[in-house]
């Protein structure tokens, strides 16, 4: 003790700061809203943080309910970042009640969202020009919370942004090989209209950006009759919804089923979804070989 006293009086006189063991003894505790920010964290700040997701994998964060157990790990948490974009509906109420007192980053903050009237569509990551920025407000947030590690977590941050550019590079190759008017999608919820806008596709879905509710049979009726009316012939579950609207959109119609696409969760380990990249990918892989079998028709 005499020895650290000792440390900070010729630290003082000096005009030096004193090592804060609190950065530097332990990783930072980081809370992230759900499984995409968490992985996307968990590339950027590499061994200076531990990252815990409230939502997990193949979970859907439109209809989370938190428990006591979230409240108190956000009450331990150094940093919490969410979305934004009223993503997470019950985040603020979470917060609250958690007693939690330190910084909430939005990932989205300086993205200019779609929109539809006032309502804004939250699943900006589904762009990988908007990933760029989810990225660099991580970046910029970690440095903040452990200077100390800075250095590592800007070249972790600047590493992935070129993984993320180059799967842009790649995504835009592979749908380049399928004509523009015949890139039309099915989805069962409207969760990818930033890659649509990013590569120039169609999505088409009984339900909005929110899964809190079933598809209306008024909502799945309008998907047939476009289908119908466009000769969409792509059609894909999401991890996270019920796959009925789907298929009898696929009976009404005689469109296939595609397989599954990836749109607000992380699959389960090794189930070839379990990053967000992986996840990129695989959409863009399924998405692009059923238009492209579309095309060949």
């Amino acid at each position: 003790m005499r020895r650290l006293v000792s440390l900070a009086i010729v630290c003082a006189l000096l005009g030096l700061a004193l090592p804060l063991r609190a950065e530097t003894a332990r990783p930072l505790q980081v809370v992230a809203s759900f499984s995409i920010l968490a992985d996307m964290l968990r590339e950027v700040a590499g061994d200076a943080a531990q990252v815990h997701s409230l939502v997990g994998a193949n979970a859907d964060a439109h209809v989370f309910e938190p428990t006591p157990a979230d409240a108190q790990r956000l009450a331990r948490a150094d940093l919490v970042v969410v979305n934004g974009l009223h993503f997470e509906g019950w985040i603020d109420r979470l917060v609250r009640s958690s007693g939690y007192r330190g910084p909430v980053i939005e990932a989205t903050r300086g993205i200019e969202p779609r929109r539809v009237g006032r309502a804004v569509d939250p699943h900006a990551w589904q762009s990988l020009a908007h990933a760029q920025r989810y990225v660099e407000n991580m970046r910029a947030a970690l440095v903040a919370a452990a200077p100390s590690q800075a250095a590592a977590i800007n070249a972790r941050a600047a590493a992935y942004g070129e993984r993320i550019a180059a799967l842009d590079a790649s995504a835009r190759a592979a749908f380049e090989a399928v004509p523009r008017d015949q890139r039309r999608v099915v989805t069962t919820h409207d969760a990818f209209g930033y890659l649509g806008d990013a590569y120039g596709i169609t999505f088409i879905s009984p339900r909005a950006w929110n899964t809190d509710s079933e598809a209306s049979a008024a909502g799945v009726a309008s998907v047939i009759r476009q289908v119908r009316l466009h000769q969409a012939r792509a059609l894909f579950v999401e991890n996270i919804t019920d796959r009925r609207s789907i298929e009898r959109i696929s009976q009404e119609t005689g469109a296939r089923v595609g397989g599954t696409l990836y749109s607000d969760a992380l699959s389960p380990p090794a189930a070839g979804a379990d990053t967000y990249l992986r996840l990129y990918a695989h959409n863009v892989k399924s998405i692009a070989v059923a238009l492209q079998a579309v095309a060949a028709r």
